[in-house]
């Protein structure tokens, strides 16, 4: 369902994520599945195939932290550990089975449902990314640094976690505004333009000392 962005998934708004979880997605199962993947960022495959020993301890209790095995992750290269957020328990700690129970549910099955969902509510370009995407644009645009970021997406170089920021143009105007605020861009009167002499003036004696490179002057 990406629409012409160049491979990149679609930042889902405020208003879009309500509308998802409020009328597209319409089980719990479901909203369980795609809320972990937006509280956590985490990818569709490592929610799809959490265990139940990666979110309950021994005595059934919900664990403080999600356990993302090295085995699940895109890279493979080590287990992270996430925290659970105080606004995800309601979409969180449902069995993700496969049809009839078997195995884990496929990722592919829940690109379908995401589809569906998105169709019956109008949600153009969403794909299973954008809730990881969404995610980490969201800690960006609240001031959370990089690498503090970067533990949480476990992404393996800075560079990687950049390309899936979203850079908003009112971000880049902003930037330029305030440029133009620490140089005389801004000005629109220059009262000191009367110090510089018109050199083209017929017959006007010209003061030297206005050029002069003496410190002392």
């Amino acid at each position: 369902m990406k629409i012409d962005r160049h491979g990149r998934a679609k930042i889902l708004t405020q208003a879009e994520i309500q509308l998802l979880f409020s009328q597209g997605l319409d089980n719990n199962r479901d909203r369980a599945l795609f809320g972990i993947c937006l509280y956590t960022a985490c990818r569709i495959n490592e929610a799809c195939t959490l265990r139940r020993k990666d979110v309950f301890d021994e005595k059934r209790r919900v664990r403080p932290e999600l356990i993302v095995r090295k085995g699940n992750t895109k890279s493979k290269l080590a287990t992270r550990t996430i925290p659970v957020g105080e606004d995800s328990p309601s979409y969180q700690w449902f069995l993700f089975n496969g049809r009839h129970g078997k195995g884990h549910i496929n990722p592919d099955s829940a690109a379908r449902i995401l589809r569906s969902a998105c169709l019956r509510v109008g949600i153009e370009g969403a794909s299973t990314h954008s809730f990881r995407r969404t995610a980490l644009t969201m800690m960006s645009d609240a001031g959370i640094p990089l690498r503090i970021i970067q533990e949480v997406s476990g992404h393996r170089t800075l560079d990687e976690l950049q390309k899936y920021l979203e850079v908003k143009p009112e971000q880049v105007r902003g930037v330029i505004a305030a440029l133009s605020m620490l140089s005389h861009v801004g000005k629109t009167d220059y009262d000191d333009l009367d110090l510089v002499p018109d050199l083209d003036a017929p017959n006007r004696e010209v003061d030297c000392s206005l050029f002069s490179n003496d410190e002392s002057v």
